[in-house]
């Protein structure tokens, strides 16, 4: 007669057990997993930056000069303006056929640019950044013209300068702070800030005596809500892809109504911020990325801010 070993299969007790084993197993690998893939998005995030910040320097090369943050050829708040850094440079982070598309005789938000305005530029979003649909632009009633316009999101911001928080800013010029009116120090210039109604001219590399290892060319910028306060690549007017430095933590935190709600709306309009874990990411004037704490002195960030201030601050890689 022949005998046969029955197999051995689990009891419920011990099924349990592996799978109890196997849950804690996930949950100690998630977080790794997620922190990975979070580094991965950042350094993306920072090769975006390099490859803006090295078409910005190639634009020089052939300009002479830095591109205008924007021109605006009328003061505050209802002239209509030109074109703008981001689509200056797109013909140095191969978008030549994109900029060809932008009509410069007309206004930036006229129907003929309406096509650049709303396409997404891969290159001009970080993959941190939450929300952006390449096929969902973000529409809204222009505070300039009074018309439903449509611009694409994006994640990086100009370095207009520095403000005292109170004063206008390098982007946006009222009609009695034109020319020698204006309240803020020349010093106080960014790379990037408007031109043209206000009589100012675009930066060349001579004009950064602070160094372009100690001056900041761009940032990042997202925030929660409200999702127009979102960056806006194509648009030229006032603080949608320029942003400046008030030395203020609160401009650092990502969120525009939680800036607002801790003291304002105006320099919040102009703040920076991101969402990766603990701070944002800086392009300096020689093309560096730095990631810059929450915690960062303001008041240093605020001094690299300018281009001629005169200060030795410079960041820590």
């Amino acid at each position: 007669m022949n005998c046969s070993k029955r197999a051995r299969a689990f009891t419920l007790v011990e099924l349990l057990v592996v799978i109890a084993i196997i849950g804690i197993l996930i949950a100690l690998l998630l977080p790794a997993v997620q922190a990975a893939r979070e580094a991965a998005r950042r350094m993306q995030c920072s090769s975006n930056m390099k490859q803006i910040a090295l078409g910005l320097h190639n634009y020089a090369g052939a300009a002479k000069t830095f591109p205008p943050g924007g021109i605006t050829e009328g003061p505050c708040c209802n002239t209509k303006s030109g074109t703008t850094w981001t689509i200056c440079i797109l013909p140095y982070i191969e978008q030549q056929g994109l900029f060809d598309r932008y009509d410069q005789d007309a206004f930036n938000e006229d129907a003929v640019n309406a096509p650049v305005r709303e396409t997404l530029v891969s290159t001009y979003v970080c993959p941190t950044d939450q929300n952006i649909d390449k096929d969902t632009p973000l529409t809204f009633t222009d505070g300039v013209t009074g018309n439903t316009i449509r611009y694409q999101r994006g994640s990086y911001r100009g370095c207009s300068g520095r403000s005292d928080g109170a004063s206008a800013w390098w982007d946006v010029v009222q009609s009695n702070q034109a020319g020698s009116k204006f309240p803020l120090p020349a010093t106080w210039r960014g790379v990037l800030y408007s031109v043209g109604y206000n009589n100012f001219k675009e930066v060349d590399f001579d004009d950064i005596t602070d160094g372009t290892s100690n001056t900041l060319l761009l940032g990042e910028h997202a925030t929660v809500e409200p999702p127009e306060r979102r960056t806006l690549w194509a648009r030229t007017f006032g603080a949608w892809n320029k942003s400046t430095v008030v030395a203020d933590s609160r401009m650092l935190i990502g969120d525009y109504q939680e800036c607002r709600d801790l003291g304002g709306s105006w320099s919040c309009k102009r703040m920076w911020g991101s969402f990766h874990p603990g701070g944002l990411q800086f392009a300096m004037c020689d093309g560096s990325v730095h990631f810059v704490s929450l915690n960062v002195d303001m008041n240093m960030l605020a001094d690299m801010a300018t281009i001629a201030g005169g200060e030795v601050a410079h960041l820590q890689q």
